[in-house]
């Protein structure tokens, strides 16, 4: 697989941040084209503290729970002044401390921005790992998933195979429908294999 990046747009650690907050239970395409407008107001951690909950809102009314995600980015950019001089911290504990940040936004950050070997595990990462057959059945959390599929895949690779899980759930292994004729990975399938099998 050549290599993958988030399809969120940004030009900074903090717009990432900002972007993966307001991704939680959203698509990529609509928070692009809410933080056009949010970062062409707030590009920067001090512009956003200095804006209110509700001047904010207006930018991203049309994301999911836009009134808690307003109230996170403006905590979250006076946090990032006061205690990290507006810099975006580099560690788990930190960046979880963060109003709106869990521990799959961290990982999105570590990977991307810092370079570490982190697995954000998303609703497609969790789903992917399982009917493929990644993850025993047992694994039945996010964090479960991500420290299982980080005990079987290479070092070097674990933050570019989020993006290769992320994008099979996406547009190939959908939800509902999956597409596995279209997938090149059902011959190693768990679930469809099964499924297989049940109609013969």
């Amino acid at each position: 697989m050549p290599p993958m990046d988030t399809e969120l747009e940004y030009r900074s650690p903090f717009q990432l941040l900002v972007a993966v907050v307001l991704s939680a239970q959203c698509t990529d395409k609509r928070v692009n084209m809410v933080t056009r407008t949010l970062f062409e107001q707030y590009p920067t951690p001090n512009q956003m503290a200095q804006a209110t909950e509700e001047e904010i809102l207006k930018h991203i009314s049309s994301v999911s729970y836009p009134n808690s995600k307003a109230g996170y980015l403006k905590r979250m950019s006076e946090i990032l002044i006061r205690d990290f001089d507006g810099q975006v911290p580099s560690t788990m504990k930190e960046l979880t401390q963060l109003p709106g940040v869990g521990r799959k936004t961290a990982n999105v950050i570590l990977a991307i921005v810092h370079g570490e070997a982190a697995l954000a595990v998303d609703t497609h990462v969790f789903r992917v790992s399982h009917r493929l057959g990644l993850v025993p059945d047992r694994c039945k959390t996010p964090l479960a998933v991500e420290l299982e599929l980080k005990r079987h895949i290479p070092h070097n690779v674990v933050a570019q195979s989020h993006f290769w899980l992320l994008y099979l759930g996406r547009y190939t292994c959908l939800a509902r429908k999956p597409r596995c004729k279209e997938c090149g990975l059902a011959d190693l399938c768990k679930q469809y294999n099964k499924e297989s099998n049940k109609s013969k």
